[in-house]
């Protein structure tokens, strides 16, 4: 026998005998794992092509690479930072003017909170390739009037236009104060909850502004000590409205350019209301905007006149639960628009015309669009994301404005996501699935065929292969309730039958989400891999209250967070605990911020199913939680106080047998360490024992240098010695 064949032999040997290689923490958060991206990913407008942000290979420098389509050819780099001292730092995100002509570029970003960031921008010429900067001073959210010639920005919650030819800067607005009054930027709960930070949009011909103004000074406050770095610690103190209080008080303004003055829309009709959505439509001079009360049951898209700023209702959705928010409005040429509702009991897409007329409800059945990607005005077809091929899997789909000619345009099962081309002739398609890491292709969009593979990230599942991880095994677990949930479940590789394994289980539960997907997950999977490398089942089960099943499943929490989640946890614990190779007193549960309340609840509430318990950043009270979040779910804790008092894990701490484990960091703006800290005291109270960790100054991810290392080195510690 030759050597390398004695070799192969050993490795073999060696590999049978001692196992699959281990997965670590370090390595984990060490980033061994990291797939290969296409970042920045965006389609042109005007030519058949898209950009992507690359990083050279020796990681000195980053472009902003143009590609065709059609070949998936690099045609060009449009801008690398090598060649500009000024953008030495790296680009952090850049958007085009309507032209495609000239680019916008941030750099040295500095976070304020989840979405928000004030960064340095630079002007960036295609052709002359002049990089200029816009102005000296840090800003938010710059944005390009569509003829090319200004640039809208807010600066220390103020709004300014910038002339591009004159390079000066007219104040839009000058009341802008902290903690006062916000022109043109969300406030804190808006960010958070709306999901947006530009509340400024230009109309269609350049000639006006349309603009939020938020008026916090009635907000109560919200102060953090924040420890590291000085001697005494400092007291950062912004505006948060909790459940029940006041919010800011929002008015809406239309800003004429040309004569540098405002007017300011009525809207004297509303009292305690949300502005949730701003969007100039195809008419230059006919603005939309989203008008919810403060239950978020009542819904009006407004059209309102550029010239007067009287505002009329075109469409009003209402809900006896609550309406979704989305950014699925879609103006056609005239005028006439796309919407998605759920009015049905599923989210589906409607068209309306100018009017606010129901025209079509174009999609129907027992399944969910969970993105809208665009209208061909050509073909008259519109693309969409949905659930039709069930709940825990995605696929494109194109289909007539008239609702006929469906056509799937994705054959593979799993999560299928995609960029069009913006003559809608391909997509760029993002796929993974639970075993399939993330594959881009390039198809075309007229029947889905695939024509080439982007990245198939092909080195990492190679990488992986030499881990042998585990696989999850999907599947609908039915309580004693007759409850059908979606779940998975993952065994060690060396799985026996016949042993008695403990089970760790992880869930998030809050409305409208899901954990239980057929996708490509990251960190959490790898430790959960980890975790049945070290002799651990670990599950997850959606119970009721997530999301892509229907309106009635998902809202049947209404009113009562906590109470059905909870059960069906405990509920589904039981029927994981009786399969004969569980051992059914060794079951433990974990969950992060909404999940951190379910956990808390869980070892309380069920305190004969679950031996441990780790629950990170949980909402503890949804008394201490902000107004737009809670009170869609739960109203006011003055209408619903049992509501807020029955499910609060805090009233339940006398409960506690087992082992718990609290953590939260510090510095979370968004579930405040309040929380943790009144729950432990109630614990105290009631003479418990638990575990617990603070992380100083850390936000709601509780992460920055060897953080995310040594919280799960101690959640895994915390597992092994008490699982």
């Amino acid at each position: 026998m030759n050597t390398s064949k004695i070799t192969l032999v050993l490795l073999f040997l060696i590999t049978t005998a001692f196992g699959q290689q281990k997965i670590t923490i370090e390595s984990i958060y060490g980033g061994a794992f990291r797939a290969q991206g296409m970042d920045e990913l965006q389609s042109l407008k005007n030519t058949d092509q898209y950009t992507v942000l690359n990083v050279d290979q020796e990681g000195r420098s980053m472009q902003i690479g143009l590609y065709d389509f059609a070949t998936l050819k690099k045609v060009t780099n449009l801008i690398d930072t090598k060649d500009y001292k000024e953008l030495s730092n790296g680009i952090d995100s850049y958007t085009f003017d309507a032209s495609e002509k000239k680019i916008l570029i941030a750099c040295n970003s500095n976070q304020i909170f989840r979405h928000s960031f004030t960064a340095d921008y630079f002007l960036y010429d295609i052709a002359s390739k002049k990089l200029t900067q816009l102005v000296d001073f840090q800003i938010q959210e710059p944005t390009f009037s569509p003829d090319g010639t200004k640039i809208a920005y807010a600066r220390e919650n103020n709004l300014y236009v910038y002339d591009i030819a004159s390079k000066n800067s007219t104040a839009v607005t000058n009341d802008g104060k902290k903690n006062a009054v916000i022109n043109g930027i969300t406030d804190w709960v808006y960010e958070e909850e709306f999901a947006f930070v530009r509340a400024f949009d230009w109309s269609k011909d350049s000639k006006k502004l349309a603009y939020i103004r938020f008026d916090e000074s009635q907000v109560p406050e919200f102060s953090m000590s924040i420890f590291q770095k000085d001697l005494y610690p400092k007291i950062e103190t912004f505006k948060y409205p909790k459940a029940g209080e006041k919010n800011s008080e929002v008015s809406l303004h239309i800003y004429d350019v040309s004569a540098n003055a405002t007017k300011k829309v009525n809207l004297a009709n509303y009292n305690d209301f949300y502005i949730a959505r701003l969007q100039w439509t195809n008419d230059a001079n006919v603005l939309s905007a989203q008008v919810l009360n403060r239950h978020q049951d009542n819904l009006d898209i407004l059209f309102v006149d550029g010239t007067t700023a009287e505002a009329k209702v075109v469409l009003n959705e209402k809900d006896k639960a609550y309406v979704d928010v989305t950014d699925n409005l879609t103006f056609l040429k005239d005028n006439s628009f796309i919407w998605t509702s759920e009015k049905d009991g599923f989210n589906h897409i409607y068209v309306y015309d100018k009017t606010g007329k129901l025209k079509n409800q174009v999609t129907k059945g027992n399944w969910e669009i969970t993105s809208y990607y665009g209208f061909d005005e050509k073909t008259k077809t519109i693309f969409y994301q949905s659930t039709e091929n069930g709940s825990i899997v995605r696929d494109i789909y194109r289909i007539g404005l008239d609702g006929k000619n469906k056509l799937r345009l994705t054959q593979k099962t799993g999560t299928n996501t995609a960029t069009f081309s913006p003559n809608f002739k391909y997509f760029i398609n993002t796929f993974s699935s639970a075993s399939q890491p993330t594959v881009y292709t390039l198809n075309e969009a007229k029947g889905g065929k695939e024509v080439k593979v982007i990245e198939d990230n092909k080195a990492l599942a190679d990488k992986l292969k030499g881990y042998n991880l585990p696989s999850k095994e999907f599947f609908v677990l039915k309580t004693a309730k007759g409850n059908e949930l979606n779940a998975w479940i993952m065994k060690p590789k060396d799985f026996d039958p016949s042993k008695k394994y403990p089970v760790f289980m992880y869930q998030y539960s809050g409305p409208g989400s899901q954990q239980v997907a057929n996708t490509w997950n990251t960190s959490n999977d790898y430790w959960f891999s980890m975790l049945t490398q070290q002799g651990y089942i670990v599950a997850c089960v959606d119970g009721r209250g997530t999301g892509f099943k229907g309106a009635d499943f998902k809202k049947v929490t209404q009113l009562q967070l906590g109470k059905y989640e909870v059960e069906d946890q405990i509920d589904a614990a039981k029927v994981i605990g009786s399969y004969p190779y569980v051992d059914a007193s060794r079951i433990g549960i974990w969950g992060w911020s909404y999940g951190g309340f379910m956990a808390s609840n869980c070892i309380f509430q069920g305190n004969d199913v679950f031996k441990m318990a780790i629950a990170v950043a949980p909402v503890t009270n949804w008394r201490f939680y902000d107004s737009v979040y809670t009170e869609r779910y739960m109203q006011t804790p003055q209408e619903n106080a049992s509501g807020y008092d029955q499910n609060s894990p805090i009233n339940h701490v006398e409960k506690l047998k087992g082992k718990f484990l609290l953590i939260h960091g510090s510095g979370d703006d968004n579930v405040h360490v309040q929380n943790s800290m009144q729950m432990m005291e109630a614990l105290i109270q009631a003479n418990k024992q638990f575990d617990s960790q603070i992380y100083p100054d850390k936000n709601h991810g509780i992460y920055g240098g060897a953080t995310r290392i040594q919280l799960y080195n101690k959640m895994t510690n915390f597992i092994k010695e008490n699982l």
